[in-house]
């Protein structure tokens, strides 16, 4: 399964059940190849932990995927896009037995897009309160278009809400306000929120209820759908590499009919998951 020539599924990698709306969102885009989609959910969340932590877990992910057949991975996951993804990219992928093989990220697609959308270069970012303190969307943002503002801000109460099957509750309308109002009270200006937690777009509704009025909202999964085109276009030596019979494998840490039984909050189907060790 290591050699260069070797064939197989685009893989997703995220800490847990988020990473399924960016799944969906490159399949709706790209349906003809195959995927892999890892949850390592008995470790979730990861946006509490270390740098040290995600990366070592998301390393594992990987180097799972890779053995499974994997030329490409997509880390579906705000947190390691932002602790492990770089340190995967520069130090790890030259060292392996097929340093052809590439990790791809969704902070970076997600950014390339804001200068299309926002008018005032005032922009909210909500994410895990690990994605917020590495200040990755900032850095991003800062190369990309160097005069617009950047203000991130921590949503601790969102996540749980939606795996706890909370994200339509009355409850949910608070902390969703709540968070809201203190972003724009820190900037009024800003004229465009990224959702940097796949999970968020389980709150669209409510979202969009407390926004605002002429904000824009960018979310990741339509965007890194459209971003994986365009790659797989630029890179043919990629592309040839994926395999296309349009099915896709759910793989998880946590229990397999646990995993299943989630997916179909965040899915418009039905999956039948596999449990896998990593570590």
């Amino acid at each position: 399964m290591d050699d260069k020539s070797s064939t197989g599924a685009i893989g997703v990698f995220d800490s847990g059940y988020g990473g399924l709306t960016v799944l969906e969102g490159i399949r709706a885009a790209l349906p003809h190849y195959d995927y892999i989609y890892l949850g390592d959910n008995a470790r979730a969340p990861y946006g509490v932990r270390s740098f040290g932590i995600v990366y070592r877990f998301t390393l594992e992910a990987v180097q799972y995927l890779f053995s499974m057949g994997c030329p490409l991975v997509i880390l579906g996951c705000n947190t390691a896009s932002a602790k492990a993804l770089r340190s995967i990219q520069q130090n790890d992928l030259p060292l392996m037995s097929d340093p052809s093989r590439r990790v791809l990220g969704v902070i970076r697609p997600t950014v390339e897009k804001l200068g299309q959308i926002s008018r005032s270069g005032h922009i909210g970012v909500f994410g895990t309160p690990g994605t917020v303190a590495s200040h990755s969307y900032d850095m991003e943002i800062s190369k990309l278009y160097p005069d617009f503002t950047a203000t991130g801000h921590a949503c601790p109460m969102w996540v749980p809400l939606v795996e706890n099957r909370e994200s339509m509750s009355d409850g949910a309308d608070y902390f969703v306000k709540q968070e809201i109002d203190r972003l724009f009270a820190d900037d009024p200006l800003i004229d465009t929120v990224i959702l940097g937690c796949t999970h968020y777009p389980l709150l669209l509704d409510k979202i969009r209820k407390y926004l605002p009025a002429g904000v824009s909202l960018v979310l990741q999964g339509e965007i890194t759908g459209a971003s994986l085109a365009d790659y797989l276009r630029r890179h043919p030596e990629m592309e040839c590499r994926i395999t296309r019979n349009a099915s896709c494998r759910y793989l998880t840490t946590e229990s397999a009919s646990r995993f299943s039984e989630m997916a179909s909050v965040f899915l418009s189907t039905q999956v039948d998951a596999e449990h896998i060790t990593l570590g």
